[in-house]
């Protein structure tokens, strides 16, 4: 067709089409910043919105106080394991004295010191007492640790319990909630794609083509890339099987208008050659010689071939001759090439 066409109408055409596009840019432009703001329309859910409040209110303060009453512990603990590590040195240092003591007065066995090996005695006595008596705090605390301990993953079981149920209602709560705002998608951007294919019916060939074709390709990028990347999956099954319906629907348009384009070819071709000529328009049919293709049917022909002036399909006349020059020229041209005479 563009060879039928002058070069500042190509030229037209094109700062049209340039239009068309940037037309559809800021629509688009337009409409993905809508889209992303849908999801705005919905709350931001969160877990603890799931959750029993008083339950969970109660569990993370007695956490919260078990901790600091475990690290209070811990300190203690540590403070008194020193303390009994620090009785025990003393208790071997007193009783390695004592034994060297002890050898000393069995070789002098001086009956003046008795007293000392009763002092010395209740000296060891004491620090093994103050040894027994850390050791018990030592373990008491351990135990009361322990305890603690066990009374914190109790209450942090049944914490973990309750976020876990609530994760599970704030998954399928996300669920409907992606769904809500895919409806709210589908609400804007199908009407956009059912006034896209009344455009393209109606008006893509009309005065303001541009503007046309603008919103139609708006509209094809608002449906195929803003909104079917957020169609909700379920596992694929919703996917697929839209993918299957619309597979169905679209199989089906193509089938029936390709049967009737083929009923409707047959019907022109029984039409005598001048009616058909005059259906056809001289840009149609100047674009369907350019590629070597004939006018009526559609049907591959070698126009170079200057033995063939009819289509050996359809019978419709390709080629005719000047009436004022008598020189071969092509049956659709309105003068003729030689002499410039109208056709």
């Amino acid at each position: 067709m563009s060879k039928s066409l002058r070069l500042s109408e190509k030229w037209f055409r094109r700062g049209l089409w340039l239009v068309a596009v940037v037309f559809a840019w800021f629509l688009i432009g337009l409409g993905g910043a809508v889209v992303g703001d849908l999801p705005k329309v919905e709350n931001t859910l969160l877990v603890e919105d799931f959750m029993d409040p008083v339950l969970t209110a109660q569990s993370r303060e007695q956490i919260r106080t078990l901790d600091q009453t475990l690290e209070d512990l811990y300190d203690q603990t540590e403070r008194t394991r020193l303390q009994h590590q620090a009785a025990q040195s003393a208790t071997r240092s007193a009783r390695d004295t004592f034994s060297n003591w002890l050898a000393t007065r069995h070789v002098t066995e001086r009956p003046d010191q008795d007293a000392e090996l009763i002092r010395r005695t209740k000296e060891l006595d004491t620090l093994k007492a103050i040894e027994r008596e850390l050791e018990k705090n030592l373990e008491a605390l351990e135990q009361q640790q322990y305890d603690l301990s066990q009374q914190r993953d109790n209450v942090s079981q049944t914490l973990n319990d309750e976020e876990q149920r609530g994760y599970e209602a704030l998954y399928d709560a996300r669920r409907a909630q992606e769904l809500r705002i895919f409806l709210y998608r589908l609400a804007i951007t199908l009407p956009l794609l059912v006034i896209a294919g009344w455009l393209f019916a109606k008006k893509r060939k009309s005065t303001y083509w541009p503007f046309a074709w603008g919103f139609i390709l708006f509209a094809l990028f608002a449906f195929f890339v803003e909104l079917v990347p957020y169609l909700p999956s379920y596992g694929g099954y919703v996917r697929y099987s839209v993918g299957i319906i619309i597979t169905l629907l679209v199989g089906r348009q193509a089938i029936v208008a390709l049967n009737r384009y083929l009923e409707q070819q047959k019907q022109k071709e029984s039409l005598p050659d001048a009616e058909r000529r005059k259906e056809l328009g001289y840009d149609l049919a100047l674009a369907r010689l350019s590629k070597s293709v004939c006018p009526g049917c559609e049907r591959g022909v070698d126009l170079k071939n200057t033995a063939i002036d009819f289509c050996p399909h359809c019978g419709i006349g390709l080629h005719d001759h000047c009436s004022k020059c008598n020189a071969r020229k092509s049956a659709f041209d309105r003068f003729c090439h030689a002499c410039g005479a109208a056709a």
